[in-house]
């Protein structure tokens, strides 16, 4: 069980697993859906109604319980905010998985007070399962009505022993990073494409070792850098910042991570088109 929090921002992350538990069962609602309408945003993305739809439904209720905060989602206008926090939303991440009925999709919501990332849910609808941490207050895990369990990051020290997740190598081409992924796989012992918030997540739970995404969008990685910071790992962009604006991420277990951001140093920058 969790103990009780110290954390400032309790509040506002009660809320974030209560108004995500209530966009999960809009999301399932239209899961394995054979009638599903997927439109194309200007980037060539996917985006569903459940992708919109469940964005909508917890900006409404930000809106009624803390309408000073600042709002940033994938999917609509920014809301200007008054008081120094800001919610970055993504209402499914992985809307491939979802599309196509893979489990693997979550929804995420970050909690930045003041430039900094201070709380964040990860909430798989598809598993039941979520995981979730305010500042100073650790990470925890919850399994359907489980009792939460304490998330840990794992303790390898070896490169060779690691186990890397990632999510797209076509993606990876696209941005001008495709020679990045072939030079961890030469020095892992497993890789799998368990990839978007998912493979963060088995980085913050201790079920992998590195998490490497070379694109990733602000509300992608908002909400994973509080928690797998409370795990005891890192969750940086590629030069080992937490920023949500860099534009890339890795999430490292704490004993590999001067050895993955050195494998990361030469990387080239992102490309476009």
């Amino acid at each position: 069980m969790s103990p009780p929090s110290t954390s400032p921002h309790q509040s506002r992350l009660q809320f974030a697993l209560d108004v995500t538990e209530k966009a999960t069962k809009l999301i399932l609602g239209h899961y394995q859906s054979q009638t599903l309408g997927i439109e194309s945003k200007a980037d060539d993305s996917p985006v569903t109604v459940a992708d919109r739809g469940a964005e909508t439904l917890i900006r409404d209720a930000l809106a009624e319980k803390f309408p000073d905060d600042g709002i940033l989602g994938e999917e609509f206008d920014d809301v200007a905010g008054s008081n120094g926090y800001r919610w970055i939303l993504d209402p499914i991440d992985g809307t491939k998985p979802f599309i196509y009925g893979v489990p693997l999709f979550g929804t995420l919501v970050g909690i930045e007070f003041e430039g900094r990332m201070v709380a964040g849910v990860c909430r798989f609808p598809a598993l039941n399962e979520v995981v979730y941490a305010a500042e100073g207050d650790g990470a925890w895990w919850q399994i359907g009505d489980g009792e939460p369990a304490k998330a840990a990051a794992s303790t390898e020290t070896d490169i060779a022993q690691a186990r890397l997740m990632f999510t797209e190598p076509t993606g990876d081409l696209r941005c001008g990073r495709g020679d990045v992924l072939p030079k961890f796989l030469k020095q892992v012992r497993i890789a799998r494409g368990w990839g978007d918030c998912y493979g963060h997540m088995l980085v913050a739970t201790g079920r992998a070792d590195i998490a490497l995404d070379p694109q990733m969008s602000p509300w992608d990685i908002a909400a994973l850098i509080p928690i797998v910071r409370e795990a005891g790992g890192s969750c940086t962009d590629w030069k080992g910042n937490e920023c949500v604006t860099t534009g890339d991420g890795v999430s490292i277990a704490p004993g590999l991570k001067s050895t993955v951001l050195e494998m990361l140093r030469d990387a080239p920058p992102l490309t476009t088109g």
